[in-house]
């Protein structure tokens, strides 16, 4: 495996209200992680388009049905305007009526998809479709799912899709709402998460609920941690305990309470990338980092280091 030139993006988007919107661009496919759109994010959305020379929304990735995931309303207007290729949502069954009306939406859209013979790949992330993937190849460019492995009938969270984004020159994980210490523990077994994380979204917005431990952040040791948390949010995540946690093990804590977070590939777009972190309802930049993708140092090494780190083998499934 070789370094690839892949331009990619990654954004954090200011919702104004409870929720989470992020998308990821790998230099090819335009993703959009949660169906939160608003007269908020919309305008950042739509710039973020124009900087990947993108027309629209390829993939929306869904993590969970709860309301501040994916909104009825607002998903349906992303359908309607950006008529994507491929959905991806909660395998679980939704127990609130807009989870409820978000599935309907979806099935409608697949449906009206098969009518007029459009080519659309609608999934349902479920424990079958997870065991149904091949296993993840090490510093590879394919992005992986990892979750539900189960459904926990107690806590929808817990059967919140998990995803590491992999296709791009740095490498994102997300989380959804997950909170249980065993799922945690599960993924950071994974090596393709232990040893390819850049950058983590923060499980259920930085809630401190079990699943963000110091052996997780220790194993996987992501280089950034993102938390979609709005100003006057109500529930003022991350919790000071993930903070704490996070400052320990020295991984850099960003949040949208002051603004969207904008991180980018640069120079050749093999490893480089910068984050900037802008100031609330403008492009100004309230403050910058640079960094260097994980996978993209390993692959640095001459080929027989490279064949002795693959051989030893990985766990995990792949898209």
């Amino acid at each position: 495996m070789a370094i690839k030139s892949k331009q990619t993006r990654f954004r954090a988007y200011q919702l104004g209200n409870a929720g989470s919107s992020f998308s990821y661009f790998n230099g090819d496919t335009f993703t959009l992680i949660e169906a939160r759109y608003n007269d908020v994010n919309k305008e950042s959305i739509e710039q973020e388009l124009s900087l990947c020379k993108v027309k629209g929304i390829s993939n929306i990735h869904i993590t969970s049905w709860d309301m501040d995931h994916c909104s009825p309303s607002q998903l349906e207007e992303l359908l309607e305007e950006f008529s994507p290729n491929k959905i991806e949502y909660p395998g679980y069954e939704p127990h609130t009526d807009s989870g409820k009306e978000s599935l309907k939406i979806i099935r409608a859209y697949e449906k009206k998809g098969k009518e007029a013979k459009k080519s659309r790949k609608i999934v349902s992330v479920t424990p079958e479709y997870i065991s149904s993937l091949n296993e993840a190849e090490n510093y590879g460019y394919r992005d992986t799912l990892h979750h539900p492995r189960s459904i926990d009938k107690e806590s929808s969270n817990n059967n919140s899709t998990v995803k590491h984004f992999r296709s791009g020159s740095f490498n994102v994980l997300s989380l959804g709402d997950v909170e249980c210490n065993n799922i945690a523990s599960g993924l950071r077994r994974q090596r393709t998460i232990n040893e390819e994380t850049d950058v983590m979204i923060l499980a259920h917005h930085g809630a401190s609920n079990g699943f963000t431990t110091s052996a997780f952040i220790k194993t996987v040791r992501p280089t950034v941690a993102i938390a979609s948390a709005d100003y006057a949010n109500q529930f003022k995540h991350p919790k000071q305990e993930i903070r704490d946690l996070l400052h320990k093990h020295k991984v850099k804590l960003f949040t949208t309470k002051t603004g969207d977070i904008v991180i980018f590939s640069t120079g050749n777009h093999t490893g480089h990338y910068r984050l900037v972190n802008l100031k609330a309802g403008s492009s100004e930049v309230s403050s910058q980092c640079d960094f260097y993708a994980r996978k993209s140092s390993f692959l640095k090494n001459n080929i027989d280091t490279i064949r002795a780190k693959l051989n030893r083998g990985n766990r995990g499934p792949r898209r």
